[in-house]
C-alpha cells in the first residue's frame, strides 16, 4: 500500500490521484489544478516549448516527490514522437516515499512507464539508449553543487516557501544559476513577489506563464524569452517597497 503514516492519497480535480504530507502539511500538486494537468501545464508544456528541438536535453527535477513531473515529461515526449534524449537528475528527500512509489496509483497516462516507476523505486536509476535519470536521496542543496553549467530545464516544485523556505532563497538560487546553461529555462508553480524577487537579484528575467485550465505560473531565464509576458519587476519593487527575497541567514534569525 501507498498510504504510511506520513503520506495519504487524494483524488485532484483532474482525476488523477495526488498525495497529502503530514509532515510538511501539504499536497504534493494543486488539488484544483489537477497533478497530472499542473505537471503538464506549469512545468513540461511551458519548457518543451523552448526546447523540444534539442538533440540532448538535461533537465534538473527539483523535488522527485511522486515522479510527476518526470513521467509527465516522458509522456509529453512519447506523445509527440520526439527524437531528443532525455537526462533528468532528481534530489528527493524522503527515501522511503521514493520507495513507496511503485505502489502509487499513477493516471492512466504513466502506464506504459510502470517498469521505470519499479526500476526507480528500488536502484533510484533508470538508463536505456533514450532515457537516463537519476535519482538522488538526500539534500537537494547539496546535489545542485555538483553541476555546473549542465541543465537546459529546471523544474522547481518543492513544498512551498512557507513549509520549505530552504529551497526559495537568493542564494538556493544562485546556485541554481551556476548550474545551468545560459539559456536554460525554469518554471515554477510560485508567483510570489518573494520568489520572483529571488530570481530577479540573481539576474534572472522573469515571466509570466498563463495556461488554459490552470492557474498562473513563473517562468524565468538568463536570457531573453519570446512569446512570453515578461514580468516588469521593477515596477513591482515601486509598489511594494518593502518587499525582500528570503536569504538563507533569515531562516536562522
Amino acid at each position: 500500500m501507498f498510504e504510511s503514516d506520513l503520506h495519504t492519497l487524494t483524488l485532484s480535480q483532474d482525476g488523477s490521484f495526488t498525495a497529502y504530507s503530514k509532515e510538511y502539511d501539504e499536497h504534493y500538486h494543486s488539488t484544483q489544478d489537477g497533478a497530472l494537468r499542473e505537471s503538464l501545464h506549469k512545468h513540461v508544456l511551458p519548457a518543451f516549448s523552448l526546447k523540444e528541438d534539442q538533440k540532448e536535453l538535461h533537465i534538473l527535477d527539483i523535488c522527485f516527490g511522486l515522479g510527476f513531473n518526470t513521467l509527465a515529461t516522458l509522456y509529453h515526449h512519447t506523445q509527440n514522437a520526439l527524437n531528443s534524449k532525455l537526462y533528468i537528475y532528481s534530489p528527493e528527500l524522503d527515501d522511503s516515499l521514493v520507495a513507496s512509489l511503485k505502489n502509487f496509483t499513477y493516471p492512466e497516462e504513466f502506464t506504459r512507464f510502470k517498469h521505470i516507476i519499479e526500476m526507480l523505486s528500488e536502484h533510484n536509476v533508470y538508463d536505456d539508449e533514450h532515457l537516463h535519470i537519476e535519482l538522488f536521496v538526500g539534500d537537494a542543496r547539496e546535489y545542485i553543487t555538483k553541476f555546473h553549467n549542465t541543465f537546459d530545464i529546471v523544474y522547481h516544485d518543492p513544498f512551498s516557501l512557507k513549509t520549505n523556505p530552504i529551497l526559495w532563497t537568493l542564494e538556493y538560487f544562485a546556485a541554481i544559476k551556476k548550474a545551468i546553461k545560459h539559456d536554460a529555462v525554469i518554471t515554477t508553480y510560485s508567483t510570489a513577489l518573494r520568489t520572483r524577487l529571488a530570481l530577479y537579484e540573481n539576474n534572472f528575467n522573469v515571466y509570466l506563464y498563463k495556461s488554459d485550465g490552470c492557474r498562473n505560473s513563473t517562468l524565468a531565464s538568463l536570457g531573453e524569452l519570446k512569446g512570453f509576458e515578461k514580468v516588469d519587476m521593477q515596477h513591482k519593487i515601486s509598489c511594494n517597497p518593502d518587499a525582500k527575497a528570503l536569504r538563507d541567514h533569515d531562516l536562522s534569525s
